[in-house]
């Protein structure tokens, strides 16, 4: 039972330690929160007085500022002023001695003979209006007198509102000149500086023309693999040219054979066959069809590298890779026989050229350029202009909306809405028209210098004419009894025109009118 009375008095006396301890502790922690409560009050009171001293002082500095405005103002008015004062005083010591002067005449003139008094009239009537433009000038001193004490009479503000005016109407008057003068030479300038510019971007980006043809010589170590490569009875040859889909040409040209096709792909991948089976030395049917797939795979490879080679070569970077990949297909499509992929780079660096002597956005207009035909490399297999194709694809890889409205623009299909659209559709045709740059049939050709001299000879009064220069020149030589100076002029016009409406050519046609005469006489 003591036992257990124990255990009470200790549970009671821990129970009553545990009261106290906690009483102690509340009470020393209203006293921290005091102490808390304290400080930052004190430390709201320092900042507060810091944030007054502060406004005290930026208070006191505007003002300062604000009287020394005033100062100044009131010292360049003072010093107009004077200014103003000392030439009312300088006119008027000029009016004193002109003053002087004429009195002096005056008692001249007295003195002289009577030959002079018929003169007098005269005098006295200048001297009369003399002393005119005195009461004149003395009106004029008057008025200006009392202008000045009206703008002694102005504020500051409003003071300095009339000198700005003033200032800003001159300069709105100088402006206006300078504008003038400059459009004005613009105008004179624009065809030389727009040639300019042209030839400089051109000539920086001189590079080789590029124009493809349909075949391609590949060449043999020795004669005797013609025999290996058409095979018993042709089979090889015909497997070969079953399984690539180009002609392979064999003929008497020594240790070389020919391989024919409009498609620059499947030429290349015939090329890498026939070149394989050559060092492999097993030509038989299975053996090509198990190189061609190869080839195709390489080719593949080396589509990339081709894209990625045109790219780093028109300094465009970033692209997406099926978009590099597009890019490498070009190398294997032509347009009159130039190669697209070349093109495409040419254009790149001459719209960059053009863009960078415009101060436009070179990188934009190098980015179209090099993506303006794109939509080629897929005409063959998706339905749809090359135009409408490429600007699909450009989307679809989230291309920028400024480079695409480039490529949606370059045939004209839509308005142009920025200067880099005009000149990447500028830079396209510059290297398309390069003399070289397209091949076409001989056939064509050949009937297009006809149809020029035909419209040059159908005038009355031309006494011959030639297409030279490839084409890109009709020469016409008129005969002058019939044909005046005035009218060679009207003429090249006419037959230009003509050119324009009833033909269709790359690049443009110089139109070259002369008209000679000739006088011969002989001494006997």
């Amino acid at each position: 039972m003591g036992g257990n009375m124990d255990i009470v008095y200790y549970v009671l006396a821990l129970l009553v330690g545990v009261i106290i301890g906690y009483i102690v502790v509340s009470i020393m922690k209203k006293k921290s929160d005091r102490n808390k409560i304290s400080s930052a009050e004190n430390i709201s009171r320092r900042i507060i007085d810091d944030a007054n001293r502060d406004a005290e002082n930026i208070k006191k500095e505007s003002l300062l500022t604000a009287k020394e405005e005033v100062y100044k103002l009131k010292q360049n008015i003072e010093l107009e002023e004077t200014k103003k004062r000392n030439e009312l005083s300088k006119q008027e010591q000029r009016l004193n001695k002109r003053e002087d002067l004429l009195d002096k005449k005056e008692d001249s003139l007295d003195k002289k003979s009577e030959k002079l008094d018929r003169k007098q009239e005269s005098l006295n009537a200048k001297l009369k209006n003399v002393e005119e433009k005195e009461l004149q000038i003395d009106e004029s001193l008057e008025e200006q007198k009392l202008e000045l004490e009206k703008i002694a009479s102005l504020t500051n503000e409003e003071a300095k509102q009339i000198v700005l005016d003033m200032a800003n109407e001159e300069a709105e008057h100088q402006r206006a000149l300078i504008v003038r003068d400059y459009e004005a030479r613009i105008k004179e300038d624009q065809n030389k500086l727009a040639r300019e510019v042209i030839t400089r971007a051109v000539q920086r980006q001189a590079s080789d023309v590029v124009a493809q043809s349909s075949v391609t010589l590949v060449t043999l170590p020795n004669d005797d693999m013609k025999g290996r490569i058409i095979g018993k009875e042709g089979r090889n040859i015909r497997s070969f040219e079953n399984i690539t889909g180009v002609d392979v040409i064999i003929d008497d040209t020594p240790e070389a054979v020919v391989l024919s096709s409009y498609d620059p792909k499947r030429r290349e991948i015939a090329t890498i066959t026939l070149e394989k089976l050559m060092i492999d030395g097993r030509i038989h049917p299975a053996r090509i069809e198990e190189v061609y797939e190869l080839a195709v795979e390489e080719v593949e490879d080396r589509i990339r590298q081709y894209g990625e080679d045109a790219a780093e070569r028109a300094r465009v970077h970033g692209l997406p890779h099926e978009i590099i990949r597009t890019l490498g297909i070009l190398n294997f499509r032509t347009s009159y026989g130039q190669n697209v992929l070349e093109h495409s780079v040419e254009v790149a660096n001459i719209a960059g050229n053009l863009a960078t002597e415009l101060g436009i956005n070179a990188r934009t207009a190098r980015r179209a350029g090099l993506l303006h035909d794109i939509g080629k490399a897929l005409d063959q297999e998706i339905e749809g202009t090359h135009v409408e194709i490429g600007v699909r694809l450009l989307r679809k890889y989230k291309i920028n909306e400024e480079i695409v409205h480039c490529v949606e623009a370059h045939h004209f299909d839509v308005p142009f809405n920025s200067l880099e659209a005009m000149v990447v559709q500028a830079a396209d045709a510059i290297s398309a028209a390069r003399p070289g740059a397209r091949r076409e049939s001989i056939e064509a050709y050949l009937q297009r210098l006809s149809n020029l001299e035909e419209i040059a000879n159908s005038y009355d009064g031309i006494k011959s004419a030639y297409a030279i220069q490839a084409g890109r020149e009709i020469r016409v030589i008129v005969e002058p009894d019939k044909i005046s100076d005035d009218k060679i002029t009207l003429l090249s016009q006419e037959i230009a025109h003509r050119i324009e409406e009833e033909l269709e050519y790359p690049g443009k046609i110089k139109v070259h009118v002369i008209r000679e005469i000739r006088a011969s006489a002989y001494a006997k």
